[in-house]
């Protein structure tokens, strides 16, 4: 394919924007090669500057669960848009979309909506902090929870080790605070507990994590992080960023049967605009500012636009009874199309999938953790995604990043899709 627009796109973005993205990822950095620049979007394809068609399977990392410019929400918007964009006072609307999503969701009474995933997932660590009035936070390695400062640690030398900062601007006296644990692994989370007991407010946790492949919690995993969490008196915070609204309705802890006690969403509940939030029951969240101590805010936050946006997209998901089912049965059958043709072409790989999620991972090992996920080849995948580029099919530019199935894709693209992999696969 033919990327001479992008390229001089990306040339001058380079000039006025760090990197000439404003997100790392899209640089290309991990794949290599220059960035493709989208003109449009329609369904479950990406039109480039160049005039490309691409099958889209990273749909904005997300929130495309229904496809692009679905009309429902595009008409929505233009609707609400025409009212006024932005007011920074209270809107009906606001209550709507908070009634809606409590409704779906179990175990949470209130819901406050922010601006973005990593602003839900900061202001949720806050609210653990405050409610239990301890400082210490236990994250898994490979988890991505935002780039706020208590997020970007990377791992010590040992169970009780504290993390240290990865990347310049992070003080260690906040990363003293986070405490890294290995994904799937139970054990590793006791060792922690209990070399700082008393100490830790609040284990946050992808319960599906999307931030090193699909990666799904093993056995009785998070049933034995609530079962810790209840015994040590540890907030249990969900993010569910990703698998809220995608999953299930209720997202993973309705997937799952395990009740969190604060949940963070983002993507799907904006329908593509950006929005987050964070839910909880009521003795939590009503330590939230005004009628509670912890301060949170946002002019922002509760933007009309992203409002109607979400609503409009909650609504087509709470109405449609199959919606799941057939994300689900899209995602099983592409799963098992890569992995048929990847064994004929005698392919080391393996896949992961939950629901709408999937990954594919260069190595023959199990993925269960950060660790495992790194096992991949890199320089198989690298040429694996340039080969489905110069296919036709956009995939996460990265080793390390969940595929989305969205349902406007059609059993036709999935099937060129498949066929894709097959060619990209006698050239690996």
């Amino acid at each position: 394919m033919i990327y001479k627009r992008s390229s001089a796109l990306f040339a001058q973005a380079e000039k006025v924007i760090p990197g000439g993205v404003n997100s790392p990822v899209r640089a290309f950095k991990g794949v290599g090669g220059m960035p493709v620049f989208v003109k449009e979007a329609k369904g479950a394809y990406l039109y480039d500057e160049d005039g490309n068609r691409l099958i889209d399977y990273i749909n904005s990392w997300g929130p495309m669960i229904l496809g692009h410019a679905y009309k429902p929400v595009v008409n929505a918007v233009i609707e609400k848009a025409k009212k006024g964009t932005s007011f920074g006072m209270p809107t009906e609307i606001e209550t709507q979309i908070a009634e809606l999503a409590v409704s779906m969701v179990p175990n949470i009474d209130k819901i406050r909506f922010v601006n973005s995933g990593t602003e839900a997932c900061m202001s949720a660590v806050r609210l653990a902090r405050g409610f239990t009035g301890k400082d210490k936070i236990i994250k898994f390695a490979g988890c991505y929870h935002g780039h706020s400062d208590s997020f970007l640690i990377q791992a010590g030398s040992g169970a009780s080790t504290f993390g240290t900062p990865n990347s310049p601007g992070v003080t260690q006296g906040t990363a003293k605070d986070t405490l890294l644990a290995n994904y799937n692994d139970i054990e590793n989370v006791k060792q922690l507990i209990e070399a700082n007991k008393g100490a830790i407010a609040s284990i946050i946790i992808e319960p599906v994590a999307g931030n090193m492949g699909c990666v799904p919690p093993k056995n009785d995993f998070l049933k034995e992080l609530r079962d810790l969490c209840d015994a040590h008196d540890i907030l249990l915070v969900f993010d569910e960023v990703m698998t809220g609204f995608r999953l299930a309705k209720g997202g993973a802890q309705e997937l799952y049967n395990i009740k969190a006690d604060i949940v963070c969403f983002g993507k799907v509940i904006g329908g593509g605009l950006p929005v987050g939030a964070f839910a909880a029951r009521n003795e939590i969240m009503n330590y939230l500012a005004p009628i509670g101590p912890v301060y949170q805010a946002g002019t922002l936050s509760g933007n009309p636009l992203a409002m109607a946006a979400g609503l409009a997209m909650l609504n087509e998901l709470n109405n449609d009874v199959e919606i799941f089912n057939r994300l689900a049965d899209k995602t099983k059958y592409l799963h098992e199309g890569i992995a048929r043709v990847l064994n004929e072409n005698n392919i080391v790989h393996t896949i992961n999938r939950v629901g709408s999620m999937i990954s594919v991972h260069f190595d023959e090992s199990e993925v269960v953790d950060f660790e495992t996920a790194t096992k991949g080849n890199n320089d198989t995948f690298k040429k694996f995604f340039h080969g489905m580029l110069n296919q036709g099919v956009y995939i996460a530019p990265s080793a390390f990043e969940t595929w989305f199935i969205t349902d406007a894709l059609t059993y036709a693209d999935l099937d060129f899709t498949i066929q894709a992999v097959n060619v990209v696969a006698k050239t690996l």
